[in-house]
């Protein structure tokens, strides 16, 4: 048998069904969308079975371009922290209500009530906000009584695929860790926050490591899917951090960044490591017996969207970047601070606001676009600082991956605010690249998912810092660092301005 390697990723906007050969070589991928539901303000939903609809399709295609019988194994990943519940017939009771979803903070204030905020850090590595699951399930014993009555299992959007392919209740350690009812160092449920939060353990399922069998496809999923009845279905993990298996971030040292619309550091550690405050994430990796930390920026890749939209609709990116490039370093004295939708790390404020500081007449909009890059640049050494505080003081590279790393300058720009090398990988897949070598680690295609990532990835583009620009950048940080405590009274008193068309 050729092995193959089936890797499905269920994302917030599609369903990803990709298949790799056991040299790591791309066969086939095919997604298929989804909708979300926003049926009242700060809601986000989709229906459980809209996944399966979709991963149906998405396997059936590409497996008319391989055979069912060659898929040695499978991995998943996904949207993390969504609350799917379940009554005693696997039977789903409500809309999953998805990691983007606001409408939990009262909740949350519950939790470190119940707990205090410095014993929930130090439990699970994370406060408590919104996007986790843990306070999703107390707003559905607090709002939806009846439903909370019925209710008899929680899974992750990904686990419910995992139900639906082997009729097993099963977690990875890595997706169960970003619930808020993990215990970090054990890497298992904690029963002093279940028993906080009167959530019964009985919901909760088993938790395996990454490359793990978790069960098998069934006979009914096969009908469905084409699949072969017995192909083991993995643990596999969270997107995160299946995302970082995928480029390789799984050694301390070795960092990934994601460039997307949001901006994602990604941290691989070999012991539990947590931020005091609760400012980054802490959770358990995909890879077994080790974690990692990880920031978010909530306007990476989207500051620049979100620029070139509402001043240059007319002006293409690559444009706009090449008069950028003309631009010395520190764009002339202009900052720009990428607060557009909120921020998350290092500042946990929804209220935050974007602006530029330091505009004068001699500023073109090639500074303005130069200082935008520059911004979200400082954005991204804010998270890298955090990350160095609670003891990664080395890092060796960084892999940089998204919309935002095609560009050349804006790669030239990280690596000189980073003090870092930047380097881009040929694995371009994400997520689903990374549970499909989870899966081929459990299929014997390699005996580790350190040799799965050496043997598959590999660095494309390198870049290093420039010293000149270091020096430049390293003082400047220092004043980008005193935008946020200046301006936050003012952005929280202008926000009361804002209109709600």
């Amino acid at each position: 048998m050729t092995k193959k390697l089936l890797g499905i990723d269920v994302s917030t906007t599609g369903v990803k069904a990709l298949v790799i050969d056991g040299d790591g070589a791309i066969v086939d991928s095919y997604t298929t969308p989804l909708q979300l539901s926003n049926p009242k303000p700060l809601w986000s939903e989709q229906q459980p079975g809209d996944w399966w609809a979709a991963a149906v399709n998405s396997i059936q295609h590409v497996l008319r371009e391989t055979n069912a019988g060659d898929i040695a194994a499978i991995g998943l990943t996904g949207q993390m922290h969504g609350l799917v519940l379940l009554d005693d017939d696997g039977a789903v009771l409500r809309p999953a209500i998805l990691w983007n979803d606001q409408r939990c903070a009262t909740e949350c204030d519950d939790i470190r009530r119940r707990l205090g905020k410095e014993r929930l850090i130090q439990i699970s590595g994370n406060d408590a906000l919104t996007g986790f699951t843990a306070p999703k399930i107390l707003w559905v014993r607090d709002h939806e009584p009846e439903v909370y009555g019925r209710a008899r299992h929680v899974l992750l959007p990904k686990d419910y695929l995992r139900y639906k392919l082997t009729h097993e209740y099963a977690m990875d350690k890595a997706d169960g860790s970003g619930t808020l009812l993990f215990d970090l160092e054990r890497r298992d449920w904690s029963n002093d926050v279940l028993e906080s939060l009167e959530i019964p353990a009985g919901w909760l399922p088993p938790t395996f490591e990454g490359p793990e069998i978790t069960g098998r496809v069934t006979n009914k999923a096969a009908q469905a899917t084409g699949l072969q009845v017995g192909t083991p279905v993995v643990a596999g993990g969270g997107d995160q951090a299946a995302g970082a298996v995928g480029v390789g971030a799984i050694r301390p040292g070795v960092l990934a960044v994601t460039m997307g619309t949001s901006g994602v550091v990604f941290a691989a550690t070999e012991t539990p490591l947590i931020e005091s405050q609760g400012r980054l994430h802490a959770f358990c990796h995909a890879v077994p017996e080790r974690w990692h930390l990880m920031g978010v920026m909530l306007s990476a890749a989207g500051s620049l969207q979100w620029y070139r939209d509402a001043l240059y609709p007319n002006v293409s990116f690559e444009e706009l970047v090449s008069e950028a490039g003309r631009v010395p370093a520190g764009s002339d004295g202009l900052l720009f601070l990428p607060y557009l939708c909120g921020e998350r790390t290092p500042h946990p404020d929804p209220l935050a606001r974007g602006s530029w500081v330091g505009l004068t007449t001699r500023h073109t909009r090639a500074h303005l676009t130069r200082s935008v890059l520059e911004g979200v640049a400082f954005g991204l050494k804010d998270i890298f600082a955090l990350i160095q505080s609670v003891g990664l003081k080395e890092i060796d590279q960084v892999r940089v991956s998204g919309g935002g790393a095609k560009s050349e300058l804006w790669r030239q720009i990280l690596a000189d605010v980073l003090e870092s090398e930047l380097v881009t990988v040929n694995t371009t897949e994400g997520a689903a690249y990374g549970a499909a070598l989870l899966a081929g680690v459990n299929a014997g295609v390699w005996p580790d998912v350190d040799t799965a990532c050496s043997q598959t990835i590999r660095v494309g583009d390198r870049v290093s810092p420039d010293d000149t620009n270091v020096r430049r950048y390293a003082e400047l940080y220092r004043h980008y660092q005193s935008l946020y405590p200046a301006l936050r009274q003012v952005s929280h008193a202008l926000s009361a301005f804002e209109s709600d068309s």
